[in-house]
Formats: C-alpha cells, sequence, structure tokens
C-alpha cells in the first residue's frame, strides 16, 4: 500500500512539475519568444502532454499569473501549433486507426478540440456569467455555443457512417442508445442559445447557468462514451475495408472544428479481384429501355442527379436502395446507407413516425404525404409517395426533398430571357 501512495505522490509531482514548465513557455511566449524557440524548449522538456493538462495550464495562467483572457485566447493558436504538433509526434503509431486520416483518429482529433472549446473557453465564460452576466460575456457565450454545433458534423458521421456497419455485425442497442443522446445534446444547445438571445440584457439566469453546465458534462461524458465504448467496439468488429469506406464518405458529411490533413491509406498489395470490380463499376456502356423510351446509365444517372430535388428509394422491405447524388443535397446521405433499414437512419425518437407512415403506404390508406420545415436559410418541402406497380403492388417509397425558399420568393412574372 505504501508503494502505492508513494507512487501516487510521484506522480502528482511529475505533474506540478510538468505544469509549472508549461505555463512558463506560455510565459515565454508571452514575452515575445519565436514559436520556434519555444517549441524546441517544449520539446527537450516536456516530453509528453494531453489535454486536459493544456486546459488546467491556461486556466492556471489567468487564474495565478493575471494573464488576461483576451490575451490567453490571443496565444491559444500559437499553443495549438505546439501541442498539436507534440502529441501528434509523440503519439505515433503503427497501428491504423492512430494514423492520420484513419476515421478513430479524426474521430479523437476532433473530440480534442471539442474539449478546449468546452473545457476552456465555455467554462471560463460560464464562470464569468454565473458571476456577472451581461451583454458582453452574453456574446461570448453565444458565440461559444456556435461553434459548439459543428459537433453536428461529428455525430452524423458516427450516425451515417459508423453505425450502419455496426449494425451489420448485429450490434443496434448502444447504437440506438447514443443517437438518442447525441440528439438530446444537440437540443440542448439550440435551446440554451435561444434562452441566451432572449436574456442578453437581463441578469444572471440560474436556468441558463444550469443548461451551460449540463451541455459541458453531457458533451465529455459523450467523448468518454465514444472513447472508451464506441470507438474500441468499432476496431474489435470493422474491416480495413469497411474503415477505408467510411474515410472516403467522411467528405460528405465534413468534420467537426478540424480536418484530417491527409488521406488515410493502409499499405497492403492489392486483392486478388479488385482491379475487375472497379473497372465493372466503371462501365457505362448498358441501356436501361422505358416504355417510353431508351437511357444509357451514364445518361440515366446524370439527369437524376441534375433534378433540383434530393431522391431516395426503399424497396417493400423499407431497405434503402437508391439516393441522388446532386451537387448541393439538403440532409446528408452517404453510400453506407445503401442496404440499410430506413427505421436505422432516422433518430429513435421520430422512427414511430416513419413506421406509421410506411404502416400507411402499404395498407393503401394513403398514397402521398408531405412535410415542410424552415432548415437555416432554406425552406425545405418533403414529399413521400408510395411506389406501386401497374397492379397496384406496393414497391417501396420514394422521398422526395426540395428547397422551395427561392420558388416561394417568386413574385410577378418573368416571360423573355434575362
Amino acid at each position: 500500500m505504501s508503494e502505492l501512495i508513494n507512487n501516487r505522490e510521484t506522480q502528482i509531482a511529475g505533474q506540478s512539475k510538468r505544469q509549472d514548465m508549461l505555463k512558463e513557455i506560455i510565459k515565454e511566449l508571452h514575452q515575445g519568444k519565436s514559436v520556434d524557440e519555444v517549441k524546441a524548449r517544449f520539446e527537450e522538456a516536456v516530453g509528453d502532454v494531453t489535454v486536459e493538462e493544456i486546459s488546467a495550464m491556461e486556466h492556471a495562467l489567468m487564474e495565478e499569473e493575471g494573464i488576461p483572457v483576451s490575451e490567453v485566447q490571443r496565444l491559444c493558436s500559437v499553443h495549438t501549433a505546439i501541442f498539436k504538433g507534440s502529441i501528434e509526434e509523440i503519439h505515433r503509431s503503427s497501428k491504423p486507426e492512430e494514423q492520420p486520416g484513419h476515421p478513430v483518429h479524426t474521430f479523437k482529433l476532433e473530440n480534442r478540440e471539442i474539449e478546449r472549446l468546452v473545457n476552456f473557453k465555455l467554462q471560463l465564460h460560464t464562470d464569468r456569467y454565473r458571476k456577472e452576466a451581461g451583454p458582453e460575456i452574453t456574446l461570448k457565450l453565444l458565440e461559444d455555443l456556435s461553434l459548439l454545433l459543428d459537433l453536428d458534423k461529428h455525430y452524423s458521421r458516427k450516425e451515417n457512417l459508423l453505425f450502419p456497419y455496426l449494425e451489420k455485425y448485429g450490434i443496434f442497442g448502444p447504437t440506438k442508445v447514443m443517437w438518442g443522446v447525441d440528439d438530446g445534446i444537440r437540443l440542448m444547445i439550440k435551446e440554451t442559445k435561444a434562452m441566451l438571445s432572449a436574456n442578453r440584457e437581463e441578469p444572471v439566469n440560474v436556468q441558463i447557468v444550469e443548461s451551460l453546465e449540463r451541455i459541458i458534462t453531457e458533451v465529455n461524458e459523450m467523448i468518454f462514451k465514444e472513447e472508451n465504448i464506441l470507438l474500441p467496439m468499432a476496431l474489435e468488429k470493422l474491416t480495413e475495408d469497411e474503415w477505408v469506406k467510411i474515410a472516403r464518405e467522411s467528405d460528405e458529411i465534413g468534420f467537426c472544428l478540424t480536418a484530417p490533413d491527409q488521406e488515410w491509406k493502409p499499405e497492403r498489395a492489392a486483392e486478388p479481384g479488385e482491379a475487375v470490380e472497379e473497372e465493372a463499376a466503371g462501365t457505362r456502356d448498358g441501356f436501361v429501355r422505358f416504355e417510353t423510351g431508351i437511357l444509357s446509365v451514364e445518361q440515366l444517372e446524370a439527369v437524376m442527379n441534375h433534378l433540383p430535388v434530393d431522391l431516395t428509394f426503399i424497396d417493400e422491405n423499407d431497405v434503402v436502395r437508391y439516393f441522388s447524388h446532386g451537387k448541393e443535397r439538403i440532409f446528408a446521405r452517404t453510400k453506407a446507407v445503401i442496404g440499410r433499414t430506413v427505421q436505422n437512419c432516422h433518430p429513435p425518437q421520430s422512427v414511430h413516425v416513419v413506421n406509421e407512415l410506411l404502416a400507411d403506404f402499404k395498407a393503401g390508406r394513403k398514397d402521398a404525404e408531405d412535410f415542410w420545415i424552415p432548415v437555416k436559410d432554406k425552406f425545405v418541402y418533403i414529399r413521400y409517395f408510395a411506389v406501386r406497380s401497374e397492379t397496384g403492388q406496393y414497391l417501396g417509397t420514394l422521398e422526395f426533398t426540395q428547397n422551395i425558399a427561392p420558388i416561394r420568393a417568386l413574385e410577378g412574372q418573368k416571360r423573355i430571357l434575362s
């Protein structure tokens, strides 16, 4: 037991010493030393660093050294340049998931940025708001939350790229639960932003403080769940080919607060048949014969992708079979959804709506259903059509999504080219 106590004391002493060294380095930056000078000393003296240490150090700079918040924030970009490089170099590994561009590496890279945002900036501004609310600090909190909403891309990549592969291996429960929590976090951020906007001139609002603290807690807990449960589980199940596909499709949704600076290309020999498969996939000399004409496969695909609407088709078993791929899709779709049931492509809390709609289509009670919602600067018209054969047999459902904001804005008439 005494050995454990001694080890713990040694560890704490080491952390404290490292904190002191980090503070000294940042103070040197503050006094005008160049990044290269400081970086060299940092690499030589510190050797290893975690995001938690960086956050603690920056907090200490403000609380103990009296460096103004604005000055610490100005130095953040310099800190990031130094620490990022060190973390990447120190933790370089032969494991694929720890190589830049691998989806797991990217998820963790984003998590470090999210941690910096919530544990440093958002926590700091929340503490200040708790002591004295006002327009200035309210504006900073609104900026933090707007930035934090970028985690929608991080969560969307989990839900639309990673979850489908886990479901292939029979893992449904954890993904559904996590998706529900993701939605809860998104909603909390939006609701707190709305409360802040409505209370810009008001004194401290306890409900807002509690909401901000809850966001910080929930975001941190989600990071822990991802890195200690979800990602290890995915690494255990998914093949290298599946990770490659996820990496290639990630651009479609985008990245949160940062992005991989290179494409991940695992070192391996070409698999037998791979070249043949690519050649077959690129074949465009076939034709599709309709009752009203003939189109080549290339023409047909180009026509579908030039329509000013997004199309998605699910078959009679609720499995996603096709989606159009126009230049500006309204809602993100990735190839990973092909072959996935539509129920698993929606947040758990809205699945009952999907099931009710499909039940009506299959029973013949309805042939179409429309919805319309504002989405940022768009006004989105979403239409669902039951697709039936000539004999009335249900073949599936077509989703038709269009931004009709430009159409709603039309006035008067236009009769000549301009």
